[in-house]
């Protein structure tokens, strides 16, 4: 499909639904894999990795500066290599590959230039870029602290101490430690500025720097993060799930009724994506761990949710989709950053459902839901993903939602259509 064509939602309407789905496996997880395993002294074998277009782009960046890539849809063996240039790399609209790919390109030899969509020229980088600066790497961006750009690498990051402003993205800082051990002095990096967003994010980069083999001290009181140079061990890692993209899947039990399970849901996480459970409990739902996963089974209503997602925020397309369906109004708060994402999400939620008849209030952090009767319309995406499932999920129940370039989902979800359509007629 086209980005204009227009997919017609499947209405379902209060027709039960049980069923067991397997989601494709975590892109930040994939995308930290990766580069982790292009700096090990060995070979790394990636179990079940996404497929999709972020991490198709963030396998391209690597094979570009000369790391082997092999393999199937199942498994993917990385076998690191010299980074070396000249090499390019489209970052499409990819945050983690705009963001994590600049520091490891530092480490290459020769010149690396970086490009992408239009709109990821819109997205923060600057904190990346002057990080990279100050670290003694030169880059050519024209003084734009953004895309495009070019990194005169020198085969070597010297490291050391930095203060940066991670507010208006967690992955900034992300990029920096997954690099780290690779730098000659390891780094030390303190966030200095408004609340740092998607904690658990930044905890799982922690974790998987440690899964290979690296020293990492936390002080979160003092928010300072602090790795040791030295070497990563290559890793065979079975990716999980992708928690996050299990959100609209286990909307459709309490949009509809029933139950679903989503296979192999793992019982200690630090994906955010694993706050679902106790999120969608507060809204009505009944979940709960089985031998083939996590079920949650719809209650009789959903119930409107006064919640912060700052931690959790790319939640927030799936939960106001719910939440303009509850039968109580809803506040979404500490969702701010959300306007730096694919698009502007928190203005894009509140044009698209209140144009189905919706009641959506936008403030500058939060938004506040109140139910109304919806009815069919074309439910925009903007190129952002979770856009497009939020559609999906409001048109279960809602006649005649067309949702604009549902192709949009292959960032996260190789084909979402088909497996929305085979969980509904199953």
């Amino acid at each position: 499909m086209t980005a204009h064509e227009l997919w017609p939602a499947p209405f379902r309407g209060r027709k039960p639904v049980t069923s067991r789905v397997t989601i494709p496996g975590s892109k930040s997880v994939t995308n930290r894999a990766l580069i982790l395993a292009a700096q090990a002294d060995s070979p790394s074998t990636l179990r079940r990795p996404l497929i999709s277009r972020d991490s198709e782009l963030m396998s391209a960046g690597l094979q570009a500066m000369g790391v082997s890539i092999d393999g199937n849809d199942d498994a993917w063996t990385l076998t690191p290599a010299p980074l070396r240039g000249p090499a390019h790399i489209d970052v499409g609209n990819a945050g983690t590959v705009m963001r994590f790919l600049p520091p490891l390109a530092a480490l290459a030899q020769g010149d690396i230039s970086f490009d992408g969509d239009p709109r990821s020229y819109e997205r923060p980088l600057g904190p990346v870029i002057k990080a990279l600066e100050e670290l003694g790497i030169a880059i050519e961006h024209e003084g734009r602290y953004s895309l495009p750009l070019v990194i005169k690498a020198k085969g070597a990051i010297p490291g050391g101490a930095l203060t940066i402003d991670a507010s208006a993205s967690s992955q900034f800082l992300s990029a920096l430690l997954l690099v780290a051990p690779s730098m000659n002095n390891g780094i030390t990096v303190q966030h200095r500025g408004g609340s740092l967003p998607s904690m658990p994010h930044i905890d799982m980069t922690v974790q998987m720097l440690r899964d290979f083999g690296a020293t990492v001290h936390v002080d979160k009181k003092a928010q300072s993060w602090r790795v040791e140079p030295g070497t990563l061990r290559g890793q065979d890692l079975v990716i999980e799930a992708d928690l996050s993209n299990a959100s609209p899947f286990l909307s459709i039990a309490m949009v509809c009724g029933g139950n679903i399970t989503i296979a192999d849901w793992p019982q200690n996480t630090t994906q955010p994506g694993d706050q679902l459970r106790e999120i969608f409990t507060q809204m009505g739902a009944h979940v709960e761990f089985t031998s083939e996963g996590l079920t949650l089974t719809g209650g009789p209503a959903i119930h409107g949710i006064d919640i912060d997602l700052h931690d959790v925020g790319e939640l927030t397309p799936s939960i106001a989709a719910l939440a303009a369906l509850a039968d109580s109004p809803s506040h979404l708060r500490g969702i701010g950053h959300l306007r730096m994402h694919e698009t502007d999400r928190l203005a894009a939620l509140t044009r698209e459902i209140n144009a189905l008849g919706g009641n959506v209030v936008e403030e500058e952090t939060a938004l506040h839901i109140t139910p109304a009767p919806l009815h069919g319309g074309t439910f925009h995406t903007y190129e952002d993903h979770r856009l497009a499932t939020a559609g999906a999920v409001i048109g279960l129940v809602v006649d005649g939602v067309q949702v604009e370039n549902i192709a949009t989902t292959r960032k996260t979800l190789p084909d979402f259509p088909g497996l929305w359509s085979a969980l509904l007629n199953g």
